[in-house]
């Protein structure tokens, strides 16, 4: 909070020219009527009234971009304790989370509460961005001494070197922004553009084992596909291609892949994140709900789920409800434990509880109505994610992770 995170979209908004015109205009004149001299960039996405009021972002603001190399889908979310849920929310589809620390700071406890968070939610790349170097007068000791500070709580919880980038920069002024500072010759690392340009995006999601949960059957009534019958679904991990063995979950049926149909025709293979059409060797009783998976590395098939909970709902938990839960395009009634531990994000350790309430983050066992498929969620995320959901009024009640992913927090 308040270290510059909607100042910095602004800012990579506003020099890749990706505002129009009369938005600039509108920013402008806003800026002169607060009386600032510059304009205030942070009025591009702090677009509630209570934020401009606050100063602080509240909601998750999302905003699409695009340089001659990439499309970007950017996320910006709050840095406040209260906001947490957003935070996780924002995270739960990333595939790089930009980090910000005030220079005059440094590392604090939003920023462990932020970093548990994208371990937590197994965000593989992150930049640590230090912003308003300008009012350190870029002192190249005090940043190094910030990075090395971050670097050990990155470690600690599990982020490898290689997957910390650190730049400082000044999204008031745009220093290592999208072009690069004078004033910081003793750095010789890339611009946050420039980074993000050239990191790699290919997630974890590509080498893991295939998943395909079914959405749809595709049964056409023409006389020239009067025999077709497809079975249509985004493939959440893995590649798919025909020959490939493959099994069908919950029943453990096993079969061929035939064919891999889309709409612009045939492929010769799927990956993560395409929306496809597989046709089967064999006529298997297969709907919705069910997942195809790559014969050899089925999940685990089970009706008692560990897991670990952001507790995302107003009300908090109670004990033994009887609850919604969405898995994939299976939705399942199930039965919530009492709350194990719960994390305390200012210590980075576990600490026991008998509830979770809003922005908490928990461990429970889970018994559901009907067997589900499912992986660890550090092992696959799409699989090892689901949804807990409140019956009566639909509203999303928590956000669930299988199995331990923050192995490396310690239980006091």
């Amino acid at each position: 909070m308040d270290d510059g995170k909607s100042t910095l979209v602004g800012r990579l908004l506003y020099d890749t020219k990706s505002v129009l015109a009369d938005q600039i205009e509108a920013v402008q004149r806003a800026s002169v009527d607060k009386g600032l001299s510059t304009p205030d960039l942070s009025l591009l996405v702090d677009g509630l009234r209570a934020e401009r009021e606050q100063g602080i972002t509240i909601d998750v603001a999302y905003r699409y971009f695009s340089t001659p190399t990439r499309e970007f889908v950017l996320a910006d979310t709050p840095g406040h304790v209260q906001y947490t849920r957003n935070t996780v929310t924002g995270a739960s589809t990333a595939e790089l989370a930009v980090l910000l620390v005030d220079a005059r700071n440094g590392v604090v406890e939003q920023t462990r509460r932020h970093a548990t968070v994208l371990a937590l939610l197994r965000v593989p790349r992150l930049v640590l961005a230090i912003n308003k170097i300008d009012l350190v007068e870029y002192d190249e000791g005090l940043l190094r001494a910030i990075e090395k500070d971050f670097a050990g709580l990155a470690r600690s919880l599990g982020f490898a070197d290689d997957a910390v980038q650190t730049i400082p920069l000044s999204a008031l002024v745009g220093d290592n922004v999208v072009d690069r500072s004078e004033r910081t010759p003793w750095y010789d690392g890339p611009t946050l553009l420039g980074h993000l340009e050239s990191v790699p995006v290919v997630g974890p999601e590509v080498a893991a084992p295939f998943r395909m949960p079914v959405q749809y059957v595709i049964r056409p009534r023409t006389d020239d596909l009067h025999d077709y019958r497809g079975y249509a679904g985004r493939v959440a991990s893995g590649s798919v291609s025909p020959g490939d063995a493959v099994t069908v979950l919950p029943e453990g049926l096993s079969t061929t892949v035939t064919h891999v149909d889309t709409a612009d025709g045939p492929l010769e293979s799927a990956a993560a994140g395409r929306s496809i059409t597989i046709r089967l060797a064999d006529d298997i009783d297969l709907s919705r709900g069910d997942m195809l998976v790559a014969a050899g590395t089925e999940p685990r098939v089970t009706s008692e789920i560990e897991a670990t909970l952001c507790w995302l709902g107003d009300k908090p938990l109670r004990p033994h409800a009887r609850l919604l839960l969405k898995h994939g395009t299976r939705t399942t009634q199930v039965m919530v434990g009492a709350p194990e531990s719960r994390v305390d994000t200012e210590t980075l350790t576990e600490v026991d509880t008998d509830t979770l309430a809003l922005n908490d983050i928990g461990r429970v066992t889970l018994r559901t109505a009907d067997p589900l498929p499912v992986d660890d969620y550090a092992d696959i995320r799409a699989t090892g994610s689901f949804l807990l959901i409140d019956p009566p009024s639909g509203n999303t009640l928590a956000a669930g992770l299988v199995g331990n992913p923050l192995s490396v927090i310690t239980r006091t």
